[in-house]
């Protein structure tokens, strides 16, 4: 999952294979979730129709989900990022290279995703663990993820004001993102 949302944050091709209509827009809805508070602002189709199947090969970034019978119409794409929903596995062309989170950032959202996914974790070192342990309701664990990613989004955006440029020759002043600093 954070692959594909390094991913789709560094506008790759993103492309969902499913037998299921309903697991291809779910996945695909989920990481647009998880980009909130950032639009995504390139193609999106949760489920691309098979007449259509030739909107694979354009140029720009796209999140797109097609059934797993158009698999074959798939493999000569040399530069997507594929997610089989069935079988639980991204393939990334090697052509694709897809720049992953800063480390300490990284491990962070992982063992906090983690904390999230198996709470059981948190106690499976403890040599008294407590007999019960809880784990929270689809509807809490939804709103915990939302906040590691939005607590990663908080951590990565941090200090952009430094990165802000103020021009004052203009009659009114224009603010222009410095990229060096």
């Amino acid at each position: 999952v954070l692959f594909l949302f390094c991913a789709a944050l560094t506008e790759h091709k993103i492309l969902f294979l499913s037998s299921s209509y309903q697991r291809l827009t779910d996945a695909c809805r989920a990481l647009l979730a998880l980009m909130f508070p950032l639009k995504y602002s390139f193609t999106y189709v949760p489920i691309l129709p098979a007449q259509l199947l030739e909107v694979l090969s354009t140029p720009t970034p796209f999140i797109i989900g097609v059934h797993s019978i158009f698999q074959p119409e798939t493999q000569e794409l040399l530069d997507v990022v594929i997610a089989d929903l069935d079988g639980g596995t991204v393939t990334v062309p090697e052509c694709v290279h897809v720049s992953l989170l800063p480390e300490p950032l990284l491990q962070q959202t992982r063992e906090a995703l983690a904390m999230v996914l198996d709470p059981e974790l948190e106690v499976a070192d403890l040599a008294f663990p407590p007999s019960t342990i809880s784990a929270s309701s689809l509807k809490m664990q939804d709103k915990e993820i939302r906040a590691v990613f939005l607590r990663l989004f908080a951590q990565l955006l941090q200090g952009y004001r430094w990165c802000l440029h103020i021009i004052r020759i203009h009659p009114e002043p224009v603010i222009r993102f410095h990229k060096v600093r």
